[in-house]
């Protein structure tokens, strides 16, 4: 029997926690519904990276795409209101994770808690806009993945002292003759991970015109570390993160940072859904996220027989024949497709909440390939023989 792989101790999971947040001066908070012409900023397509230029092979993802500079994408009047509802009693009572990864999450209450965050992100024109600059037609990925949140927060007594250090290494390291960044990011937001989704849409919901660091950091196909600038508040950054290992790096300066991630994956039912659940049980509700998993999936599987089906019967209409190799194929591409979701729907009893092991990095998946592949070969060399 085969060792199990031990994980760490399960962390709490739901903390009650209480933000530190000041609320940023605005004269006003209107209460309307969602108006693309009012509430979104943006303008023109930001310069975005290839997965080429980050030294992937082009074929990786679904999209040439590796991830965006930051945009304008929402008005302040827009922030205030997601801002709003996210930091609702209702949402920080019952909503919030936590987990190895990340100390402060809010996750699953968009379609709950928050109609204005909902309406944005199943906007037409929103979807076309994260579309446009991802390079391919996206759909949210599921209702409990919509805005999801991240906070760092600390006062200002901590905001201060942070500020300081980074000063006095900064000048130490000049004095010294050191050359590069005086702030090397030992304790980030969000750790080094893949996401579980093809796409996602990162939206900053704080002040950050004082802030130091907060880069996203990207490792590249040759392993280099890669540093893209952080949103300002109603900015977005668009990044195929399924593909790309990346960390939320910590930022000094700033009280608090609050950012939204939304989650999306392709809306044509023949493309490739990469979608894994690796990184979000444990740090979600079970039932929500197995039941809307099903039935995206399932939607999917079902518009593929369809079309699959009017091919075979405008084929045998024609007194044309589908061949055997090609329904085989088809028969066998959904085989696959229904074994994987049963693979990562993990029985409730074998989730352990709040611990996310490191199966989903790709250089944690390139090792076990190789250590496979050295052991294949041993397997494959010829016996000794002996006279």
């Amino acid at each position: 029997m085969a060792a199990a792989a031990v994980l760490p101790a399960p962390v709490d999971m739901k903390r009650n926690w209480v933000p530190i947040i000041a609320e940023p001066a605005m004269s006003k908070v209107e209460s309307d519904d969602f108006s693309p012409a009012k509430h979104l900023a943006f303008k023109e397509t930001p310069k975005v990276y290839t997965m080429k230029d980050i030294g992937l092979p082009e074929n990786t993802g679904i999209s040439p795409v590796a991830v965006s500079e930051p945009f304008p994408l929402f008005t302040e009047e827009a922030v205030m209101r997601m801002r709003r509802e996210v930091l609702s009693p209702e949402v920080l009572g019952n909503c919030q994770y936590s987990s190895n990864l990340a100390q402060c999450q809010l996750r699953g209450f968009a379609n709950k808690y928050a109609p204005f965050v909902y309406d944005v992100w199943k906007s037409p024109e929103t979807l076309a806009i994260v579309s446009k600059v991802a390079g391919i037609d996206l759909v949210t990925e599921m209702d409990f993945e919509i805005g999801h949140i991240n906070i760092s927060v600390k006062s200002e007594a901590e905001k201060e002292e942070e500020i300081q250090a980074f000063n006095d290494r900064a000048q130490h390291e000049a004095d010294e003759g050191i050359a590069g960044c005086p702030w090397e990011d030992d304790k980030p937001i969000v750790d080094w991970h893949t996401d579980s989704y093809p796409f996602v849409c990162v939206t900053m919901l704080s002040d950050c015109s004082t802030m130091i660091g907060g880069e996203t950091a990207l490792r590249t196909g040759t392993g280099e570390i890669m540093k893209v600038r952080g949103p300002q508040m109603g900015c977005a950054v668009v990044l195929q993160g399924r593909y790309i290992e990346h960390q939320a790096l910590r930022a000094l300066g700033t009280a608090e940072r609050i950012s939204m991630v939304t989650s999306f994956r392709p809306r044509c039912p023949t493309v490739r859904d990469d979608t894994v659940l690796t990184t979000v049980r444990p740090i979600s509700n079970l039932a929500e996220l197995y039941n809307q998993f099903s039935e995206y999936r399932l939607e999917i599987l079902e518009e593929r027989v369809r079309q699959q089906l009017k091919e075979l019967r405008e084929a045998n209409s024609a007194g044309r024949k589908v061949s055997t190799r090609k329904l085989k194929a088809f028969f066998a591409e959904q085989e696959k497709f229904l074994a994987h979701m049963n693979r990562e729907m993990v029985d409730d009893e074998h989730v352990i909440r709040g611990s996310i092991d490191d199966s989903h990095l790709l250089t944690k998946k390139t090792e076990a390939e190789v250590a496979a592949s050295k052991n294949n070969d041993k397997s494959k060399k010829r016996p000794r023989r002996f006279l």
